[in-house]
């Protein structure tokens, strides 16, 4: 692995879409509308599953968490998104690459995780109904959590050390709109085909297995449903899964695109697009998906807006 001594540049030049100006306003526009939709979006998903007494599931804890890692994850790239595109510098400091580095990570390589759990609790609820609460049990549940978080954490802290350690050779205009491992690794000079293979390496644990198990437990659902005779409880067993099944779509299609290749042959603008894709677009959308497509967060979401609207009267 290529270690150095040598000094880091005080500030990275993020440059953006700096050679197309004219997409900067509208994108500007776009992250001012969707930041704040996203973070309201997850809000009301984490306050219905906790207030509604009817959600309190593990499929609905595993939402919560998921709703928390999509704000975490947008917030750890879209602010400085913004003072970028709304100002003629588009600097960012060593220290905040590197701390927008480690956080970007951590929520990225927990979310793959997440989802893949996810898929697991469907897989339980469908195929083992009469053992499901047994099965998914709040202790559970919550290790399963920890030891996501934990995962995600510890692929964060070494992945993104390991790139920070890198030599730059004076250095620090990255094709960009933030700080990510593959493009900080294109950016290096020296020996760095050791960091591209531990990166590839590490992403096979962290994107295909996880997609794999992903695809397995859906292959078992949908063998499952089609078993249901009540064309109601194959309707509610679809509408529950495909919900989750779009959000997997929509996360691990860019991200395999971005970190299943070797960072030197990754394109110009293929970054740019993948970073607002799995980094703002999917954090927006979620909220959205499950709500618009289940109705237990519809009539939770209901409820709770009555309950609202009553204690104004009073």
């Amino acid at each position: 692995m290529a270690v150095t001594n040598e000094s880091h540049p005080e500030e990275f030049i993020l440059l953006g879409f700096a050679d197309r100006p004219w997409l900067e306003l509208p994108l500007f526009v776009i992250l001012l509308i969707t930041y704040p939709t996203a973070m309201l979006g997850n809000i009301i998903i984490i306050l219905v599953s906790k207030l509604d007494p009817q959600l309190h599931s593990p499929m609905y804890f595993f939402l919560t968490n998921l709703s928390f890692l999509d704000m975490c994850y947008t917030t750890s790239i879209v602010p400085q998104m913004l003072v970028n595109l709304g100002s003629s510098t588009k600097t960012i400091s060593y220290m905040g690459c590197a701390v927008q580095l480690y956080f970007f990570h951590i929520m990225g390589g927990t979310e793959c995780l997440l989802l893949a759990i996810m898929s697991l609790d469907r897989y339980v609820a469908i195929c083992r109904p009469l053992h499901y609460t047994l099965i998914m049990n709040q202790r559970l549940c919550i290790l399963l959590v920890a030891i996501v978080w934990l995962s995600g954490i510890t692929y964060a802290i070494s992945e993104a050390t390991v790139t920070l350690q890198l030599p730059l050779c004076g250095l620090n205009k990255l094709d960009h709109l933030v700080c990510e491992v593959p493009v900080i690794i294109k950016l290096a000079c020296g020996e760095k085909a050791a960091n591209e293979l531990t990166l590839s390496v590490v992403c096979i644990f962290l994107l295909a297995i996880p997609l794999c198990l992903i695809l397995v437990s859906y292959a078992c659902i949908g063998h499952a449903v089609l078993k249901i005779k009540s064309s109601e409880g194959r309707k509610k067993a679809f509408g529950t899964c495909s919900s989750h099944l779009i959000v997997v779509f929509l996360f691990y299609g860019p991200a395999i695109s971005m970190y299943l290749q070797p960072p030197s042959s990754i394109t110009r603008d293929q970054p740019k697009f993948m970073a607002l894709f799995y980094g703002v677009v999917t954090p927006t959308l979620n909220p959205f998906i499950y709500t618009l497509r289940n109705k237990d967060v519809k009539g939770a979401l209901g409820n709770l807006i009555r309950r609202l609207f009553t204690l104004k009267c009073k």
